[in-house]
């Protein structure tokens, strides 16, 4: 069963970028590699052709699973999604109700997700537990190091 990822226009046109780059630039280099390594003569001894070798098989199998994301890849329209509870793009402010630190996060799918940026995915314990809820919810979240209780104090796009 393929999994459906969903994206942002952004992110849609960044992993296929990232692909191109993929077939046409390091798909290339990797097999003049091999040739060079080829070249040097007898391939049962040669380290460097092996290991041309297995960067081309990571690199097909990169390509493959890009492949497969950008193919079921929908693209979300934001004016379409309900901005009334917490969903994938929407922008969360919470506030942890243990120590009263406010922090931000976008919900993004898990191949946008850049924390950084305060993108996080949403199969993240944090995100996971903020789906569906409306402003003002108080959400209790379990994560790897216990639980914890925060309030949703602004939802936007």
């Amino acid at each position: 069963m393929t999994k459906i990822s969903y994206l942002t226009e952004e992110g849609f046109r960044k992993l296929k970028e990232n692909l191109n780059h993929m077939k046409t630039v390091e798909r290339p280099a990797i097999s003049n590699m091999i040739a060079e390594a080829r070249d040097k003569g007898d391939l049962s001894e040669n380290a460097e052709y092996d290991a041309a070798k297995e960067a081309q098989g990571m690199l097909e199998m990169k390509i493959k699973k890009l492949e497969d994301v950008v193919s079921n890849s929908r693209i979300l329209d934001d004016s379409k999604i309900d901005k009334s509870k917490v969903q994938i793009l929407s922008k969360v402010k919470i506030k942890n109700l243990a120590n009263k630190a406010v922090q931000q996060y976008t919900l993004v799918s898990e191949s946008e997700a850049n924390l950084k940026e305060g993108k996080i995915s949403i199969n993240t314990p944090i995100a996971a537990g903020l789906l569906g809820k409306k402003l003002g919810d108080i959400v209790d979240i379990q994560v790897p190091s216990g639980k914890l209780s925060f309030e949703i104090i602004e939802i936007t796009r």
